[in-house]
């Protein structure tokens, strides 16, 4: 290969694990909903225009289990095309609404005509399996695919119990060959949390390669030789690659990275919480709670936050209605701008890296991938407007990390323990472990070390009671989940947060209790089966003893 730095663009896309019954929804419920309206499918159709145009592009992305089952369950779906349904029965009454506004009809037309396509997208051209279409892409050789813990558990803190790393590594993997018909070369560390003790798990399990944060692998034992920008190995022979901390910088630095800009959409400002109550009844969750409609007709406004002339007649709040009407063309023209920046930006940095490191740079521009669409509208144009900019730069190349690693010589990777490390607040732990949540840990690991108990103690049981145990896996499973550790730390939903964490352990010991006692209520655990039906193959003997 010649010798052009690589860039290579990494998102995880996983959203915790949900199951509603039906309607109305939580806030909660739909945010898969919006995960799948506003990053998953203008992603898709990114990479739909990128490939008829043959732009050349390669994207690399995690699909956590849970998101993967929630892509493939009928109900779910279905429920999403009645989700897109109201968002066009209130786009309908949007545009009557503003008929004597016409810079505000605009937008309602615009995010009425986004909702139609987005159905007709969804329903018509991708069947509603957008699995089947992320695996054409993958065989196509543009696109990689990655997995991730079972339930995106903050694997650190359950080092101690060899255990529940196993199932929540070898269940992913038999998670994802499911769906995709083959083991993925590439492990994502659930929010990047590192520590030496997963080297020889994520090995044992066939994963080629994981990503760390970038001060996990520079503060690391020894320092890697050539820094950051070039991958190392564990001891165990896991490759190791380090997210470009200048690439997050430029897009998630609050204030002053990308998305921040005042032309963007502010994705907050959603009509949903300003109209009156009976505008928007058919966006109203449990207990009359207003959500979130889609349709948000504000840009984050210039920094001076001058008001926008002419629209005091609308029923916007007053902070709303300080800022100016959002300008979609405006918008897209300054994604291009921002999208050859960032290329030029890391242009100049391979230029400083040179001076310092033989052999081929990559910059791996890792992130979450509702910071593409959910929470920056124009995240998905962003990523498109990369790849056709990045065609005609001569200077870089785009690969996938599999792809990368390929192509380098085994013989200069230097060998590295990265330090305890995580790409949450400050880098470490502290936002899945402090007072707002440091609760949860004593009762999670008093039923995993139940789990492993019963595991251990029933070998060879079939039946109801094999169906008991495999739901009990199920439970303790959920109940690692490190979103509700982070939901409970940032303050949004701490009361769904908790519910979730203490329905899952309460359906744990009732199960326990239940072969304790030698009785199950039949009717009872086909409900739990029914909604929480998550890894449907599951084997509750993943948790015993490697022995």
């Amino acid at each position: 290969m010649n010798n052009r730095p690589i860039i290579s663009v990494v998102l995880n896309m996983h959203v915790p694990f949900v199951h509603p019954s039906g309607p109305p929804w939580s806030i909660e419920d739909s945010s898969f909903f919006e995960a799948l309206s506003g990053t998953y499918l203008p992603l898709l159709g990114a990479l739909d225009r990128l490939d008829a145009d043959h732009v050349p592009f390669r994207l690399a992305l995690c699909l956590s289990p849970p998101l993967c089952h929630m892509l493939s369950d009928e109900s779910l779906i279905q429920q999403y095309v009645e989700f897109t349904d109201r968002q066009i029965e209130f786009g309908l009454r949007e545009i009557e609404r503003t008929e004597g506004d016409p810079a505000m009809q605009r937008l309602s037309r615009f995010f009425y005509d986004q909702a139609v396509d987005k159905r007709i997208l969804f329903t018509e051209r991708y069947e509603g399996k957008l699995l089947k279409i992320f695996d054409y892409y993958q065989k196509k050789g543009k696109v990689e695919l990655l997995t991730t813990a079972a339930t995106y558990g903050f694997l650190p803190f359950y080092v101690g119990y060899a255990e529940a790393v196993q199932a929540q590594l070898e269940v992913a993997r038999a998670s994802h060959h499911r769906f995709f018909g083959i083991n993925p070369q590439g492990f994502w560390l659930p929010e990047l949390g590192w520590h030496d003790e997963l080297d020889g798990q994520i090995r044992s399990y066939g994963f080629s390669y994981t990503i760390v944060d970038s001060h996990g692998l520079f503060l690391g034992t020894p320092s890697p030789a050539r820094g950051s920008f070039y991958p190392a190995k564990t001891p165990s022979g896991v490759l190791l690659l380090s997210r470009d901390h200048y690439a997050v910088r430029d897009l998630a630095e609050r204030e002053t990275g990308f998305p921040f800009d005042p032309l963007y959409q502010d994705y907050r400002e959603d009509v949903g919480y300003e109209l009156p109550t009976d505008m928007i009844r058919p966006f109203l969750g449990p207990g009359g709670v207003r959500t979130r409609t889609g349709f948000k007709y504000r840009c984050r406004g210039n920094p001076e936050g001058s008001p926008n002339p002419g629209d005091s007649s609308n029923p916007q709040s007053s902070a709303a209605a300080a800022k100016p009407l959002y300008d979609p063309e405006a918008a897209q023209e300054k994604v291009r701008e921002h999208a050859r920046i960032f290329l030029e930006n890391r242009i100049a940095r391979f230029k400083k890296v040179e001076e310092y490191m033989e052999g081929t740079a990559i910059s791996l521009c890792a992130y979450d991938a509702d910071a593409f669409g959910r929470c920056w509208y124009e995240g998905p144009r962003f990523i498109e407007a990369l790849f056709r900019e990045g065609a005609r730069k001569e200077e870089i190349q785009f690969m996938n990390p599999a792809e990368y690693l390929y192509k380098q010589p085994p013989i200069s990777y230097s060998t590295v323990v990265p330090e305890f490390s995580s790409w949450g607040v400050n880098g470490y732990a502290e936002m899945w472990l402090d007072a707002a949540n440091d609760w949860i840990y004593r009762h999670v690991i008093r039923s995993l070390e139940r789990m492993i108990e019963l595991a251990e103690r029933f070998v060879d049981d079939t039946g109801l009671k094999e169906r008991a145990l495999n739901q009990a896996a199920r439970e303790i499973l959920l109940a690692q989940a490190s979103d509700w550790a982070k939901m409970l730390y940032k303050g949004e939903s701490p009361e769904y947060a908790r519910n979730q964490i203490e329905g899952a352990l309460r359906n744990f010991t009732t199960i326990y209790e239940s072969l304790g006692s030698n009785y199950i209520s039949t009717e009872w655990l086909t409900n739990l089966e029914r909604q929480h039906n998550i890894f449907p193959a599951i084997n509750y003997r993943v948790f015993r003893r490697k022995h």
